[in-house]
Order: C-alpha cells, then sequence, then structure tokens
C-alpha cells in the first residue's frame, strides 16, 4: 500500500508541475491569464544582465562609442520587431518556440533539434554570466576559491526555478527595486569620479578608428550573438498572456526588454567602460561600489540565470520527450541544466566565447526567421499548410522539409560566411545574411511540397481561438437540380 500511495503522490506531483509550465505541451486557453506588464517584468531578468553593461564597453573602447549606439539602434529595432512577432504568435497559440517549431516547418523530430541547441545556447549563457558573477565576488573576496563560487552560485539557481513561472515572477518583482537602487548608485559615484577620457562619452574613438565601415560591422556582429537570443525567448512567457492583452501585449513583451537590454544597459555599459576606461563591468563595478557593487553583480547575474536555467529545462523536456519518449519533468532538467552550466564554468567555457557567438548569432536569427516567414507568408499570406500550429506527436510527421532545409542551409552558408569565407562585409553581417536566406528558403520549400508535410493526419480539435488567422471555410460543391420535363397532353395529341 505504500508503495502505492508513494506513486500516486509521484503522478500527482508530476501533474502538478506539468499544469504549472507546461513544458511539454501548449497553455490552454483558459490557463492564459498573466498581465503583459507580469510577463514583461519576467523577461526583464534577461534585460538586466551585467552582459549588456560588458557588450557596450568592450565596443566601444574597441570600435568607437558612435558605433557602438548605432548598433544598439539596430539591434533595438531588429530584435523588437522579431520580438514582437514571436511574441504574438506564442500568445496566440499557446505555445512557445519549441513547440511551435513543430508544426512550424520543422516536423516534431526536426524540431527537438532546434530545442538542443536552443537549451545548449542558455546553459552556455548561463555558465558566462555565472562566471562574471564569480569573478566579481573574487575581486573583492580573493581568499575565497574561484571553484567554490562557481559551485555555490551555480547551486543557487535551481531552488529559484523549482516552482516554475510563477516563482519567477515573484523573484523578479521583489529584486527589481533593489536592481534599480544599485544601479543609481553605480551612476551616481561614477559621476563623482573623474573620468578618464576628457571629452563627451560619445565622441570616443581609438586611434585608427572610423565612424561606419568595418569598425560598424564589427559592432553589429557582436549583437547579433545575442538578439536572436532575446526575440526568442519572449515565447517562453508570452504564451501565458492574457487574450485581451494579445495585440498591445505583445508589443510590450517583444520591444521593451529590447529597448532595456540594447538602449539602457548597453548605452549604461558604452559610458561606463569609455569613463572608466575598463571593458569588465566585474571590475568596474565593484571599484564604484564596493561589496554593494558586489551585492549589485551577484543580484544582477541571479536574475538573467534564473530565466537562462527556466528556459534550458523546456527545452530539454521537449527534445527527450520527442526523440527518447523520456519525460522525467522539467524539474529534472533544471538540476540538469544547473549543473552542466557549472561543469562549463568550471571547464573554462568562456575562453571559447566568440566562436560559440559566432554559431549560436546564424542559428538563432536563421530560426526565428523561419518562423517569422512560416507565418506570416506561408501560413497567413499564401495559406499554405495548416491555419495552427499542431505540436502532437500522432498528427505530425518527423521531419518537415520546410524549416529543416531552410534551417541546415541557411545556418552552415552563415557560418562560412562568419568564418570569413565571403567577404568583409557578409563576416560581419552572417546572422543577418543567414536569417534573410532562412526566410527565402522557408517560403520556397514551402511552395515545392504544397503544405504536404505539416500535417500526417487530419486535425479537427484545434480551437477557433487557436488560430493564426480565420479560415476559408470550405465551400459545399453545389450540383444544378434538373427540374423534371413536364409533357402537355394537349400538344401531344396534336
Amino acid at each position: 500500500m505504500g508503495s502505492v500511495k508513494a506513486t500516486d503522490q509521484k503522478i500527482d506531483h508530476e501533474i502538478e508541475e506539468q499544469e504549472d509550465d507546461y513544458s511539454l505541451d501548449k497553455v490552454p486557453y483558459k490557463e492564459r491569464n498573466m498581465g503583459w506588464f507580469s510577463i514583461t517584468n519576467i523577461t526583464f531578468g534577461i534585460a538586466t544582465a551585467i552582459f549588456y553593461f560588458q557588450l557596450g564597453s568592450v565596443m566601444a573602447l574597441q570600435f568607437g562609442a558612435v558605433n557602438a549606439l548605432i548598433s544598439a539602434g539596430y539591434a533595438i529595432i531588429v530584435a523588437g520587431i522579431m520580438g514582437t512577432i514571436i511574441s504574438y504568435l506564442s500568445a496566440r497559440s499557446g505555445m512557445n518556440v519549441n513547440l511551435m517549431s513543430r508544426g512550424g516547418g520543422f516536423g516534431y523530430i526536426g524540431a527537438s533539434l532546434t530545442s538542443l541547441i536552443y537549451a545548449s545556447n542558455f546553459i552556455m549563457y548561463c555558465a558566462f554570466e555565472g562566471m562574471i558573477l564569480v569573478y566579481a565576488v573574487h575581486e573583492f573576496f580573493p581568499a575565497i576559491p574561484l571553484w567554490l563560487l562557481i559551485v555555490v552560485f551555480g547551486t543557487l539557481v535551481i531552488p529559484l526555478n523549482w516552482f516554475g513561472i510563477k516563482q519567477l515572477d515573484k523573484l523578479q518583482k521583489w529584486s527589481l527595486p533593489i536592481f534599480f537602487a544599485f544601479l543609481i548608485a553605480a551612476i551616481t559615484v561614477a559621476l563623482f569620479t573623474t573620468s578618464l577620457y576628457d571629452g563627451r562619452f560619445w565622441t570616443y574613438m581609438p586611434e585608427g578608428v572610423q565612424i561606419g565601415g568595418t569598425a560598424l560591422l564589427m559592432c553589429i556582429g557582436m549583437q547579433h550573438g545575442i538578439m536572436g537570443l532575446t526575440a526568442l525567448l519572449a515565447s517562453d512567457y508570452a504564451r501565458f498572456l492574457k487574450p485581451e492583452h494579445l495585440k498591445v501585449g505583445s508589443v510590450m513583451i517583444g520591444v521593451i526588454p529590447q529597448i532595456f537590454c540594447y538602449g539602457v544597459m548597453g548605452g549604461l555599459g558604452i559610458w561606463f567602460g569609455v569613463r572608466l576606461a575598463e571593458p569588465n563591468p566585474g571590475v568596474y563595478i565593484v571599484q564604484l561600489l564596493g561589496i554593494g557593487g558586489a551585492l549589485f553583480t551577484m543580484l544582477t547575474q541571479i536574475r538573467i540565470n534564473v530565466t537562462n536555467i527556466y528556459s534550458s529545462s523546456l527545452s530539454l523536456s521537449n527534445f527527450f520527450e520527442n526523440v527518447f519518449r523520456f519525460t522525467p519533468g522539467r524539474r529534472f532538467w533544471i538540476v540538469v541544466a544547473g549543473v552542466t552550466a557549472m561543469v562549463l564554468m568550471l571547464g573554462g567555457i568562456v575562453d571559447h566565447l566568440d566562436a560559440a557567438l559566432i554559431f549560436q548569432g546564424v542559428f538563432l536569427l536563421a530560426w526565428a526567421a523561419v518562423l517569422i516567414a512560416d507565418a506570416l507568408i506561408v501560413k497567413m499570406m499564401l495559406k499554405i499548410g495548416p491555419a495552427f500550429y499542431e505540436a502532437r506527436q500522432e498528427k505530425l510527421y518527423k521531419w518537415n522539409p520546410v524549416g529543416v532545409v531552410a534551417l541546415i542551409v541557411s545556418s552552415a552558408l552563415g557560418t562560412v560566411a562568419a568564418l570569413g569565407y565571403m567577404g568583409t562585409f557578409l563576416e560581419n553581417t552572417a546572422a543577418f545574411f543567414a536569417a534573410a536566406l532562412a526566410a527565402a528558403l522557408t517560403v520556397l520549400m514551402a511552395v515545392l511540397t504544397k503544405g504536404k508535410y505539416y500535417l500526417r493526419n487530419e486535425v479537427d480539435d484545434i480551437d477557433k481561438e487557436d488560430y493564426l488567422y480565420e479560415p476559408r471555410t470550405k465551400q459545399k460543391r453545389t450540383v444544378p437540380v434538373r427540374r423534371p420535363v413536364t409533357v402537355n397532353a394537349k400538344a401531344m395529341n396534336k
């Protein structure tokens, strides 16, 4: 009896966990009950990462402040548009990008490959962000060994993810005011610190560097490494959006975090970097605020890493459920993602960050382009394939050449371009090149295959609220009715 009771409790626990975050299925229409403000607040976990400080500081000191600022504007516009579309599709369907990919041109095994690479990107970022925190604390407490700090802070994000999106909402809400208090303090102290550059910060330009040209392209190339991630990330949370907030909420969730990522945090990183002549925020924030700087860094990095672990756990759940039918639950994958990030930190993954960013920027922007082109052009304009997203394996083909071919070809050519084999211009715009190519190939493959591989079986149980557009009703074929021939008896007699 005891074992039966324990088994029942385990099943109830897994059902409760599944209902909380719907890691393997779409969020039901009636469960989409979060306002756009709460969801936008959660996405601020990634928007407030110190990584954007570092990105801005490095670009300004290497390629000039103006070039860094122009690239920030470019990132806000492109990532904002992509993020808005992805958020809308997610909120309309109740699915994140992993689930949308199944019926959005990839098939359920094809979508699993995107889920695995997506998860690896989040885990890599978790390791990188974690190392910023570790170095900041180590700067203030050098007696504590790095490995111990890695284990402590790497373990901390696991329990903070345990209870899903509702816990993330609470964590981000109470920590956001504290973040802003530290941020204002850092800006104030920096204002009263003598600048190491005499002119206005936006006029800073390294010797031999000019506005535009290769320097600007280099900055844009660095932005590409993160833009696809911030655009796709919104889908993990937008799927819980209230239906009445669909239009306004999609814009808010898609644009506001991008403005804060690249405009506010990136812009401050440019200002801090030029003023203090230091590219590493883990160093200059501690120098400005002392122990407060270490606490500030700790807070920001914990905020970003709980979102990194959350999104990676969803992607890992999708991959292993699709390919191996292994469904231990999202919390199991939280532990796996957290431990993997710690192993990468201990192994020095940050030393290979540049190479990882090249592939990541190409792949993620190409993936986002496939989803957007499939929804807006293939499904809505050309009316090829279903007017909804289907994620159930029994209804899908393993592979859909529309998305798989588009992603593989565009990512391969984009990587070749990023490695410098197609000239300087494409080397620094490789991710944008891959995205444009992916969109074009998606449409071409959909036309060639005539939407044959979107659904294996007929689907007639999709709620009308989950349709991307109002489908055309099938016109019944009308057969003309022949009137019976009437015979005039009198005429016959004549």
